[in-house]
């Protein structure tokens, strides 16, 4: 693959996949639009959850959709907040820290997958950038039978809150060496977590992994952490080590 710098990632197509199609999620407020993809032979699905100011066709977040569905995981990158919300976001910045909005429309995906005849047998894995790291997480804690395991990318799990302690799902917290604020906050986090969790540190990456190679990195050890984790089991009864 090519390094992962900002102008290949701006050269990367959106419908990079034959098998993506536009989906609607209706919750009790809001329909929310995805961009499903599920590869021929898939036995799990990583649901993408979107961090501050960003959506399904952020082009980091597809990047790794496409290195995981070449491993053979389907993808739904899906959009948290209606246009109505995001024109609003963009301006308050309110709704992208509205932690517990945010995991309940995750907790309504979760669930519209298990009554999808092309999904439901696929277990669940969940990917958070930035604050979506901690929708993850509490979207996680709410359904532990679902989801099998989480990444985090340059995320605030910190902001899971109360739900740290009740997350199940094994747990990889992916921070940049020279993001160094929100280190510490994911090294606060993982503190409160009781599953197995592994915080790991991409050399010379800052907040958004721009630098060449640093996004290759991301997308390689979260494919081997869902491919882990993920496609081996739905759920297990008790993770309390810590790496």
């Amino acid at each position: 693959m090519p390094h992962s710098n900002p102008q290949d990632l701006r050269e990367l197509p959106y419908g990079d996949d034959r098998l993506e199609r536009t989906i609607f999620i209706a919750t009790d407020h809001v329909t929310l639009e995805g961009t499903l993809g599920v590869p021929t032979g898939a036995n799990a699905l990583v649901l993408f959850a979107h961090g501050s100011g960003s959506s399904r066709f952020s082009p980091r977040n597809r990047f790794v959709a496409r290195v995981l569905r070449e491993a053979g995981l389907g993808t739904l990158l899906l959009d948290l907040l209606s246009h109505a919300e995001e024109v609003v976001d963009e301006v308050t910045r309110h709704h992208r820290f509205d932690i517990q909005m945010l995991a309940d429309r995750l907790v309504v995906a979760i669930d519209w997958l298990a009554t999808q005849s092309d999904t439901e047998h696929l277990s669940v894995g969940l990917f958070g950038a930035s604050t979506g790291g901690g929708a993850a997480l509490v979207a996680a804690a709410a359904r532990p039978v679902r989801v099998g395991a989480v990444v985090s990318r340059g995320g605030r799990p910190d902001l899971a809150g109360d739900s740290l302690p009740l997350v199940e799902a094994p747990t990889l917290l992916l921070v940049g060496e020279r993001d160094e604020q929100v280190i510490d906050l994911n090294e606060r986090a993982r503190a409160h977590i009781r599953a197995l969790v592994r915080l790991e540190v991409i050399p010379r990456a800052t907040h958004l992994f721009e630098e060449p190679g640093a996004l290759e990195e991301v997308a390689v050890r979260a494919r081997d952490w869902f491919a882990q984790y993920l496609t081996v089991q739905a759920h297990a009864p008790s993770r309390a080590s810590k790496d």
